[in-house]
């Protein structure tokens, strides 16, 4: 099966995916990895592992709707069969989540619901957990729909928050889980635990 990935900045969770590709552990390919950002860590690692890469925006593009109709082109010409959202700062147009509907996949740093939506990521989601004194947090794989985070959870996992934890230390040992259960995750879609499509 064809993967398509979004992301704007690091891209380790990529890295996790190219790795199990190339290791064998999962039977896809990454067909293409998007991101709004030119300076993405995301898209050198792409360039490195042979994987086209985009760098679009509206900044490239023009606008909105010439975002969302470069954005329909490029992913038509790569076929992805599911498409990753790791770590990608911008909602996808309208026309991409309804063609790919039930098809698109987002990773998020907490237990969803529990701190989701519209300015919850990265940092943040750890800062907060940690000020409401949360015992568990984790990682949450979603569909993605026409509003943040509030897509069908299709995969999660917990892990203890420590006596002493920082936002810091919370988010280091999350996105080591988070490259661990998105393998995993992957491997179900593609044995038909987790309904890809309609």
């Amino acid at each position: 099966m064809n993967i398509a990935v979004f992301a704007s900045h690091g891209g380790s969770n990529l890295q996790a995916l190219i790795d199990a590709v190339s290791e064998h552990r999962i039977a896809a390919r990454i067909c293409a990895v998007i991101s709004n950002n030119s300076d993405a860590q995301a898209l050198e690692r792409a360039r490195q592992a042979g994987i086209p890469a985009y760098h679009l925006s509206t900044k490239t593009e023009g606008g909105d709707e010439a975002l969302a109709a470069k954005l329909t082109d490029v992913l038509a010409a790569a076929a992805p069969d599911m498409i990753f959202l790791l770590g990608y700062m911008r909602m996808l147009p309208v026309e991409v989540l309804r063609r790919y509907r039930r098809r698109i996949f987002n990773i998020h740093p907490s237990l969803l619901p529990a701190y989701g939506g519209k300015g919850m990521y990265g940092i943040r989601v750890h800062e907060a957990v940690v000020a409401a004194g949360e015992t568990r947090t984790g990682v949450t794989i979603h569909r993605v729909e026409e509003r943040y985070d509030e897509g069908e959870i299709v995969a999660q996992t917990s892990l203890p928050v420590l006596a002493g934890d920082t936002a810091e230390t919370l988010a280091a040992r999350v996105l080591a889980c988070e490259h661990r259960f998105l393998v995993d995750t992957v491997s179900r879609i593609l044995h038909g635990e987790i309904p890809c499509g309609d």
